[in-house]
């Protein structure tokens, strides 16, 4: 039996806080946010994993425990920062911990397609990014959207446009990310490649969060059984 913490109890905290529920190989010991976090080291003094799925500043909350503890992290919290992302590498010296903007099976075989695709297309038609969500999400652009943008450009060769307005000068070489809010879209992504005469075009849509939820006890189970170091959902699709 893995004992879980969850930490954050927004859409995505209830919705796996109901699965695990329903599982016989995982139990919920604790639910934490920012005003219970200290009674973590009281009440859970040892648990196996903690499930992050809440806000930035959280984190440094909980890399403390993670350590003392030594208990393994998986989060999907979009929005972190470069700083925050170093906090993630430095405690998987100490620990197990797995990070992903997006635990959608579909999105990880996506983000595969984009390094294929992008080398063979990338000198000659222009690239491009849209995503859609619901009104509540506080991020934009998507922590999906700036993976697609790291598995197009790994080396940084090519400059960001978020949106486009006013006047714009020809393209250099740039890729465009747009973001769109509204209603209670769980989640859409375009790729485009755009040339002369011929667009090609890569979607993902989520019908529903379930499929994050899935997708992110479905890697819980996986990290388990790692030893102590970084991974991504790249890494458990191939089965490195």
């Amino acid at each position: 039996m893995i004992k879980v913490v969850l930490c954050g109890y927004g859409q995505m905290g209830k919705l796996l806080h109901a699965a695990i529920s329903k599982r016989c190989d995982m139990e919920t010991v604790m639910i934490v946010d920012s005003t219970n976090v200290k009674e973590l080291y009281l009440r859970c003094p040892k648990v196996d994993l903690i499930i992050d799925f809440s806000h930035p500043y959280m984190l440094s909350l909980m890399q403390d425990y993670v350590k003392t503890s030594g208990c393994a992290l998986l989060s999907g919290t979009t929005g972190y920062d470069g700083d925050q992302l170093h906090v993630l590498k430095q405690l998987s010296h100490q620990t197990r911990v797995m990070y992903s903007a997006n635990y959608s099976l579909g999105i990880a075989v996506l983000l595969q397609a984009v390094k294929n695709i992008t080398p063979i297309l990338k000198n000659t038609f222009d690239m491009e990014i849209v995503e859609l969500h619901h009104r509540h999400k506080q991020d934009a652009p998507s922590g999906t959207a700036l993976s697609i943008k790291e598995a197009m450009d790994p080396h940084h060769q090519y400059s960001s446009v978020y949106g486009r307005y006013a006047l714009n000068e020809s393209r250099e070489k740039e890729i465009g990310i747009h973001a769109v809010r509204g209603g209670n879209a769980a989640g859409e992504h375009h790729v485009l490649y755009l040339g002369d005469d011929e667009t090609l075009e890569l979607k993902h849509t989520a019908n529903s969060r379930n499929i994050f939820v899935q997708g992110a006890l479905t890697c819980a189970k996986w990290l388990m059984k790692q030893p102590n170091g970084y991974y991504t959902m790249e890494q458990m699709i191939k089965g490195e």
